[in-house]
């Protein structure tokens, strides 16, 4: 019987752990497939066709010295270099840079007007978002080239990327039109006079794939966009001599383009030269021959690839737009709320008129608390406030009740129990009270003297059920401990103020919560439903119909976590209970009265800001490091900047509103990079513990014993 239990222990908690693996494994998968789209957009945009030809003076001691005084077609596939030019009173025409869709088809229709076709070397990235252009090209009697796949200086890069910047622009103009390429133009070149030492490795490289170089004898440099006129005169043959005339179809505005060809195919036409493709001006046969089927299925495959990075970058520049809405949206709504609850927490008096004098119970539910617990009770003894301590011991086993005992202090008493976790000892505790109001604080708590004084001052409003108090970190040296104290103060503390204007409370901390024992009562006491019984209590009393408050006055000093392993199972705990709590009073949303507020403002804001934009944080903060490789980085890090003073005057606000020394924000920035990655991740493990409906166990915190100092 020993055995099979100790069995199915082991499987269950195999099976937990593989959980755990499958949900980090999807994350990294997401992840990589996000990178793997952004690589892709950002190989394919970065040099997104920019039209230009070769410097005449640049370096061309490489270059065969048949090239320079030869001909525009160039053959290097055999042993010997052959070329080729077009015959008497006969143009090439060839464009560059397309396809292009505002530009393209104006072309194509210029040139179905004048009964003339011609040579389209496009970019194979423009094919792979443009197909359809490509398919016209052909079907209208033009021919189409190879303008490499992302308008690259094919002669200065690797010979990996020469080959697979030809192969991948073959394939996608093989998918898109049926036909193989053969035809190639290199980026950046002009005249044959112009060939520079990269200009003809470019064409070495292609012709080692067996592609057929052409350059030009006119260059019309419409790319300048120097006048209809210029552009006209630039393109017309000084003799008639056969010649090829460089245009482009793409890489920017080709209006002065389209109306120069109208003009120059007339005057051509007047003067007697027959206007047509590369292949049919120098009599070359099958120069579109049909496309293999794997060059076509590859294509396809490429085309898909990039479209999907399209529609992958299209959606997280929407989502960083709304990632930074959300959050600008956030700063200004906590701001103008903290304001709003600072001026009426200032008007004298604030709640006390009359001051709530009557006699307060105390809850202390502890397990294990030995670390902390005299510090805890010895400052909640020390209160200027009547009260009563009833420290409820839920099976501990390091002596926790036996250290109270010895203490020795009034009005503090003890109840031991077995061990069934905080809600049932919180439980026994309100039964145990003596009182109407309630104060419940954790045992690795401290109160300062007039802390429960001011805490109560608000229930002298009948419809206040329950009030937060001002939660400080104690241990806040060392750079985690100080993180946690800007989260505590910017953070939990902000909000807090928002929620009481909206009147919309979501969590009432255990570290400091004061409550209506009949308001408790009508909601069935604490619940153990969720790990989270701060604020699933605290739901419950709002959609009662129970005012929720925050006192800001009424500080208590907690203990944070000071190592990662144990901030990371704190959060978990927190997060996760906060999901199940949400789930639990989901219906708060359709509600009306203060239902419905919780509903719509607090489960709202919960969802978008503690859900849904850390699930979003780590896709967005892959594509701001594809920005930065990829796109302006200047612009990303004025981005980030914007970003980041945004939070600092925030934080600074709140620093001020609570009466905090500024000094720890030095280390805001790092933490916006480190630690803030580390909640997101948290989030992230908690929802995808949630979808796979694992039960979470307890996690409880280690105690260090630093509230002495506090205390």
């Amino acid at each position: 019987m020993t055995v099979e239990v100790v069995t199915r222990r082991q499987h269950r908690t195999a099976a937990r752990a593989a959980k755990t693996r499958v949900h980090w494994v999807a994350l990294a998968a997401v992840l990589a497939a996000f990178a793997v789209a952004l690589a892709i957009h950002g190989y394919v945009h970065a040099g997104e066709a920019r039209s230009g030809t070769a410097a005449v003076d640049a370096a061309a001691d490489e270059v065969p010295p048949g090239v320079p005084a030869g001909n525009p077609v160039i053959d290097p596939t055999g042993r010997d270099l052959r070329t080729a030019a077009p015959a008497a009173r006969t143009v090439a025409l060839t464009f560059d840079d397309g396809p292009d869709p505002r530009w393209t088809p104006e072309i194509l229709r210029v040139l179905r007007e004048h009964g003339a076709t011609a040579t389209f070397f496009a970019v194979g990235s423009a094919v792979a978002e443009h197909p359809d252009l490509a398919r016209d090209i052909v079907a209208s009697g033009n021919e189409i080239g190879l303008h490499t796949f992302t308008h690259l200086d094919l002669g200065a890069a690797p010979q990996w990327q020469q080959s697979m910047e030809l192969a991948a622009t073959q394939r996608v103009i093989a998918a898109a039109t049926g036909v193989g390429a053969t035809w190639f133009r290199p980026p950046y070149s002009s005249t044959p006079a112009a060939v520079t030492n990269d200009v003809w490795n470019a064409v070495e490289a292609a012709g080692a794939d067996g592609y057929l170089s052409v350059l030009t004898t006119l260059d019309t440099r419409d790319w300048t966009t120097p006048g209809v006129d210029a552009i006209v005169a630039a393109g017309s043959p000084p003799t008639d001599d056969g010649a090829v005339i460089l245009m482009h179809d793409g890489g920017g505005d080709r209006s002065q383009t389209v109306a120069a060809l109208d003009e120059l195919l007339t005057a051509l036409d007047v003067r007697g030269f027959t206007v047509s493709s590369v292949g049919d001006a120098v009599g070359a046969d099958a120069a579109d021959p049909p496309a293999s089927w794997w060059d076509r299925f590859a294509g396809w495959a490429t085309i898909a690839a990039v479209r999907t990075s399209d529609v992958v970058v299209s959606g997280l520049t929407w989502a960083l737009v709304l990632s930074g809405v959300v959050v600008l949206a956030r700063a200004v709504l906590v701001t103008a709320a903290a304001v709003r609850h600072a001026r009426r927490v200032r008007r004298v008096p604030v709640w006390e008129d009359p001051p709530v004098t009557e006699p307060v119970s105390v809850i202390v539910p502890a397990y294990n608390e030995s670390a902390g617990i005299e510090a805890a009770v010895r400052s909640i003894a020390a209160s200027d406030h009547p009260i009563e301590v009833i420290v409820v011991d839920d099976g501990s086993t390091d002596g926790t009740a036996d250290l109270v005992e010895r203490l020795g202090l009034p009005r503090v008493r003890v109840i031991r129990q077995q061990n069934q976790g905080k809600p049932a000892a919180l439980n026994t505790g309100i039964r145990a009270a003596q009182h109407e109001l309630i104060v419940m604080v954790d045992g690795d708590t401290v109160f300062e003297p007039d802390t429960v004084r001011l805490l109560v001052q608000p229930f002298t409003d009948p419809n206040v059920g329950a009030v937060s108090g001002n939660t400080k970190v104690a241990n806040r040296g060392g750079l985690l401990g100080r993180w946690q104290h800007i989260e505590y103060v910017v953070g939990f503390n902000l909000d807090r103020r928002l929620f009481d204007v909206a009147e919309c409370m979501p969590t009432v901390p255990g570290a400091i919560g004061g409550f209506r024992r009949s308001a408790l009562a009508r909601v069935g006491g604490v619940s153990s439903d969720t790990l989270a019984e701060d604020t699933d209590l605290t739901m419950a009393l709002c959609r009662d119909g129970w005012r929720v408050v925050y006192e800001e006055r009424a500080r208590a000093w907690t203990e944070a976590p000071q190592t990662l392993d144990a901030l990371w199972k704190q959060r978990y705990r927190w997060c996760y209970g906060t999901l199940q709590a949400m789930f639990k009073h989901r219906r708060a949303v359709v509600q009306g009265g203060a239902a419905g507020k919780l509903g719509r403002r607090g489960l709202g804001y919960l969802l978008v800001l503690q859900v849904l934009l850390p699930l979003l944080a780590p896709v967005v903060d892959v594509f701001a490091l594809y920005g930065l490789l990829f796109l302006d980085p200047m612009r990303i890090l004025v981005v980030w900047a914007a970003f980041m003073l945004v939070q600092v005057l925030m934080a600074w606000f709140a620093f001020a509103l609570d009466g905090e020394s500024p000094g720890p924000l030095w280390s805001l920035p790092l933490q916006q990079v480190v630690y803030r990655q580390l909640m997101y991740l948290v989030v992230i493990q908690s929802v995808f513990t949630a979808l796979a409906g694992t039960r979470l166990r307890w996690h409880r915190m280690e105690r260090y014993g630093s509230l002495a100092k506090a205390a």
